[in-house]
């Protein structure tokens, strides 16, 4: 397994992240702790979760899991980075969602029981909070680094001035400020390429793709379809708009002997400021399969390719501008 830094930290993660939003809704608990099993024992020491992942309103469902598996010890806790997320909704009183200092306070504490863990190594914004100032989450911040319950922050969803804006009002109060941004970003999405992206390397913060495979539309979706696998209503839809590209693509990926799945994730981890792109798998075939993109190595010339299939925006302004 390969590693790097998180950004400009210290910090150094497995070139793959494990997501576990699947954990509760789709896989089952057995089937999860097997799955992070593997992917401790392959190497993979970053998995990333959230406070609503679980699909019940105020659970914490897959935290659960996930703290369930670290607390059959034998050194999981200690050799694994866990990110997880604060902002969306953990129940409908008018507290227990966004980014107040209150909730941001109570729901480190919530996650931090159902984990079963003293601290969170990456705590992450799950988005931004337009109408908390930025004074108020940063006090927040601060005092659970202080008290040992932080040790990063990360952001999630963030446009590249909420970057800028948030690591403005950090260095104002001599605070370290982000370490890291999730953002949605394949070969079919790569908006962040115009602002988000510039932003990230400029303040040094670890890129964190996820949906690495556009909802399976570059996972080898033609040839599924060709072996009489269904997809989704709305999976079908979004490949009526990219069919054409999705042809070229698979096309060049048997050129290149290898899976689309394979391609895309290798991609990702060519471009600049990218730390590690989450894989969620549902199944341990999934997981295994998603770690041969470690061995992908992709040309300037099939970099260039895939450029010409899926060409990105480019960077800001002189994407829209001279």
């Amino acid at each position: 397994m390969d590693y790097t830094h998180l950004g400009r930290t210290g910090l150094r993660v497995s070139r793959l992240c494990l997501g576990t939003m699947n954990f509760g809704p789709q896989t089952s608990e057995e089937d999860s702790h097997a799955i992070m099993d593997a992917a401790w024992e392959r190497g993979l020491n970053f998995f990333d979760t959230a406070d609503v992942y679980g699909r019940r309103k105020g659970e914490g469902r897959t935290e659960q899991i996930v703290g369930r598996w670290l607390a059959k010890g034998g050194g999981r806790r200690d050799r694994t980075v866990i990110a997880t997320k604060v902002y969306g909704s953990m129940g409908d009183a008018p507290n227990e969602t966004f980014l107040s200092a209150l909730h941001i306070r109570r729901a480190c504490e919530a996650s931090l029981r159902r984990l079963q863990m003293d601290h969170v190594d990456l705590y992450q914004m799950h988005h931004v909070d337009r109408n908390t100032p930025w004074d108020e989450i940063w006090q927040a911040m601060e005092l659970l680094v202080q008290q040992g319950k932080v040790l990063y922050v990360g952001s999630s969803n963030f446009a590249g001035w909420h970057i800028a804006q948030a690591q403005e009002a950090a260095r104002a109060r001599h605070f370290y400020g982000l370490a890291s941004e999730q953002s949605r970003y394949n070969l079919l999405e790569r908006t962040v390429e115009l602002e988000v992206i510039p932003a990230c390397r400029s303040y040094g913060l670890g890129l964190i793709p996820w949906s690495p495979l556009g909802q399976g539309l570059l996972a080898g979706i033609l040839r599924k379809q060709r072996e009489g696998r269904s997809a989704t209503s709305r999976t079908r839809e979004r490949l009526s708009r990219h069919r054409e590209q999705v042809q070229r693509y698979e096309s060049l990926c048997d050129e290149l002997g290898q899976r689309p799945a394979d391609v895309g994730l290798a991609w990702l981890l060519h471009q600049p400021a990218v730390t590690a792109p989450i894989i969620g798998p549902r199944t341990m075939e999934q997981f295994e399969g998603s770690l041969r993109a470690l061995d992908v190595a992709l040309d300037d010339k099939a970099l260039a390719r895939l450029d010409d299939i899926f060409p990105g925006p480019g960077p800001a302004p002189e994407a829209y501008a001279w």
